[in-house]
């Protein structure tokens, strides 16, 4: 078996996430957030489309982690991405955080909006 190691583009893949957090580049970020290639930063929620615009053209793929549980997006939200040619695929988001990091590592050019995952018990 042949190892290689995997490099990175300008976007950092996620470590780990927690209550309400999600940890990516060695620090820990509150939710919901966006991160992808031009940095991670703090996301409004099914409410600001605004936010994930920027990625019109940057990237083939956005993955929108719905917390906990899959759930649908608002039929808004997913209109105006679409209308700006951005790729929408809604999961969880443990599994969102998933998929972006193996696809990352293929150099993939995708990115990621996430709804923090459950409250500690």
């Amino acid at each position: 078996m042949r190892l290689n190691e995997v490099v990175y583009t300008d976007a950092h893949p996620i470590e780990g996430y927690g209550p309400g957090f999600f940890r990516i580049g060695g620090i820990r970020h509150a939710a919901p957030l966006v991160t992808g290639p031009s940095g991670t930063a703090p996301w409004g929620g099914y409410d600001d489309a605004e936010t994930l615009l920027p990625f019109e053209g940057n990237v083939d793929v956005l993955f929108i982690g719905t917390g906990d549980d899959i759930a649908h997006i608002p039929a808004g939200l997913r209109d105006v991405l679409e209308a700006r040619g951005i790729g929408v695929e809604v999961m969880s988001s443990p599994a969102a955080c998933r998929t972006y990091n193996v696809l990352l590592s293929e150099g993939r050019r995708v990115a990621l909006a996430l709804l923090p995952v459950g409250a500690e018990s």
